[in-house]
């Protein structure tokens, strides 16, 4: 049993679900329409204390579904007045995180049912690491999570977790998970996306949407209903709407690069690029430059970055400080 969110009309709704199994298929069915507002369905009797709306409990037994202990103190929780929240939230939490083991059976399952698109979220949502090189060492207990699961189920409790992504990740989140390093030779395609074609990021990218969205074994037991399904919809939004962060990967770049020579003494912190040593880098007049989007800057800066990386035969000092008037330039076009 798990609480579910779908827009309608522009306005989220919110269900009580449950994932059940139809003979070889997990499947999903909604047990009761929360509305917009399931807090209408938290009674608060006095004092600290509440209860869930007996109404909640009679329409699930009319399906035959019997929550489990705190399962729907579990489903409410978000909902709960904040300070009702501050003062049980101990309580909650008491028990802590327990050890579970996994069987034979379990682990097998895991390894060989778990999808690879939800291994890889699951990966950069633990780790955020950009870089898939270690994905086939993740210990099979991270999926855990995800068995006896519908797709359904799977995909809401992805986008619970993706609300703990800030704005500047998402964009390289949606490149990670749909693997797109893998279509790209440039050693930066594991560090830097940014400064790839974004042209063809782009086109892999839809590709890649289309080829998950006609893969059977992924939507096993769910309808698709011959068009783009919405838990798709949402990562070309999330991609097309959001711009890559403007200095943490390009500085795990730099710092990798610079650890990955011994004889290399980092220079002391330098303050931020002028304006005028940006346009004298970039070999731009500072009117083009003020006027350049996000996109075309960056279309600049791989132009720059090829004739000056130090793979390529370029100075590696002029990279370092084509890659800072870069960064610096993004600040100003947030």
């Amino acid at each position: 049993m798990y609480l579910a969110q779908k827009k309608i009309k522009g306005k989220i709704h919110y269900f009580i679900r449950e994932s059940y199994r139809d003979g070889r298929y997990l499947r999903n069915r909604d047990l009761f329409d929360l509305g917009t507002n399931p807090a209408n369905y938290i009674v608060y009797p006095g004092g600290n204390a509440y209860y869930i709306d007996e109404a909640v409990e009679n329409k699930l037994r009319s399906f035959e579904a019997e929550p489990a202990f705190d399962e729907l103190d579990n489903i409410f929780w978000s909902f709960l007045k904040p300070e009702i929240r501050r003062i049980l939230e101990p309580f909650q939490r008491r028990g802590g995180a327990k050890r579970v083991r996994i069987s034979q059976e379990e682990e097998e399952k895991l390894r060989t049912q778990v999808h690879l698109f939800d291994k890889r979220r699951i990966h950069y949502l633990r780790y955020g690491h950009i870089d898939q090189g270690k994905i086939g060492r993740m210990p099979p207990k991270l999926f855990r999570v995800l068995l006896e699961k519908s797709r359904d189920e799977i995909e809401q409790y992805f986008m619970e977790m993706e609300r703990s992504l800030g704005p500047s990740e998402l964009k390289t989140y949606v490149y990670v998970i749909f693997d797109l390093q893998r279509f790209f030779t440039e050693m930066i395609a594991k560090i830097i996306p940014q400064g790839l074609n974004q042209d063809k990021v782009d086109e892999h990218l839809l590709n890649e949407i289309c080829r998950l969205d006609s893969d059977r074994s992924f939507w096993a037991g769910m309808n698709t209903e011959g068009r783009l399904h919405e838990y798709l919809t949402r990562y070309v939004v999330m991609y097309f709407d959001s711009s890559y962060g403007p200095s943490s990967f390009l500085d795990d770049y730099i710092r990798d690069f610079i650890n990955s020579r011994r004889f290399y003494r980092a220079p002391p912190k330098k303050s931020a690029v002028s304006l005028d040593e940006a346009s004298t880098i970039f070999g731009v007049k500072k009117d083009a430059l003020k006027k350049m989007t996000r996109r075309g800057l960056a279309r600049l800066y791989r132009r720059m970055a090829q004739k000056l990386h130090p793979d390529k035969g370029g100075d590696h000092e002029k990279f370092i400080k084509l890659t800072e008037a870069y960064q610096e330039l993004l600040k100003s076009r947030k």
